[in-house]
């Protein structure tokens, strides 16, 4: 069975067990965390939302927060002496999946 769960302004597919990075929540580490805006239940029997489907409930631990690998954000303007550096790390929330409520 998976569902398809909306966090962050994103829409991910999650499974029973599986490990995931969404962006930061703010929740310490070892607490649970549950998800009520789930868009699709798929297995035996698909249920589809609109926009959410009605009782479903994603449940998940929270292991982590952290920050990813720096990337670098360079910006330049060809012969006109116009450059900018500047270095991003962005925050998320590592989670494991623990049961999907439909």
């Amino acid at each position: 069975m998976y569902a398809i769960i909306e966090t962050g302004g994103k829409q991910i597919k999650v499974e029973a067990g599986q490990e995931i990075f969404i962006e930061k929540l703010g929740v310490e580490a070892d607490e649970t965390v549950t998800f009520d805006k789930v868009l699709f239940v798929g297995g035996d029997s698909a249920k589809v939302g609109a926009p959410y489907v009605d009782g479903a409930t994603v449940t998940a631990k929270v292991v982590k927060e952290g920050r990813a690998k720096k990337i670098t954000v360079f910006k330049m303007k060809a012969k006109k002496n116009y450059r900018r550096k500047q270095g991003h790390r962005q925050p998320y929330t590592k989670l494991v999946v623990e049961a999907i409520n439909a």
